[in-house]
């Protein structure tokens, strides 16, 4: 009878083991599809300041044409990218580099700068800029974790009979860092 106990446990020791690992894998790749949810609304927050933005540009630098259709257009790219992480990272590089080319526009109309609605949603893109960013460290320490745990040994071996598939980061810089400062010359 003692002999049957020890066999017993040395035969579900394995099965434990193997149960233990597989539902940390799953856990772990549902944190990383739960953390991009939350990218992705900070994307779609941004998206939806961006044509108020170009709007009260255009009244000012309405002959800055090219600029502004470049905005939109990559904006309704990305927002209709529903692909792989890397396909959207690479359209959102592109979008993040148009917003700067925009800001670097509104820095030849002084009175643009100045203007309270332009400063207000300069100030929720930034907010938003933040929130794209926690959200997009919180998702790649989800990767992160996914991954080691897939190419680590022994819990890479069931990540492969399983076919857990690595996971892409996420890495796209911000389109704009801080407030620029306004300054008023004197009368």
């Amino acid at each position: 009878m003692p002999i049957l106990i020890v066999l017993l446990v040395v035969a579900l020791v394995p099965v434990i083991w193997f149960v233990v690992q597989y539902n940390s894998l799953v856990g772990l790749r549902n944190y990383i599809s739960e953390s991009w949810s939350n990218v992705d609304t900070e994307l779609k927050r941004r998206y939806d300041l961006i044509p108020n933005l170009v709007t009260t540009v255009k009244g000012y630098a309405a002959h800055e044409r090219d600029v502004l259709e470049r905005v939109v257009a990559l904006r309704n790219r990305c927002a209709a990218n529903n692909g792989p992480v890397g396909d959207q990272a690479r359209d959102e590089g592109q979008l993040v580099d148009a917003l700067k080319q925009l800001f670097v526009v509104v820095e030849d109309y002084p009175q643009l700068k100045a203007d309270q609605n332009f400063l207000k949603l300069q100030g929720e893109l930034i907010n938003t800029e933040n929130r794209i960013q926690a959200a997009r460290r919180f998702y790649n320490g989800n990767v992160r974790d996914y991954r080691n745990k897939c190419e680590s040994f022994p819990s890479n071996l069931v990540a492969g009979m399983f076919n857990f598939q690595p996971q892409e980061f996420f890495s796209v810089p911000p389109s704009v860092k801080e407030v620029p400062n306004v300054e008023f010359g004197s009368p």
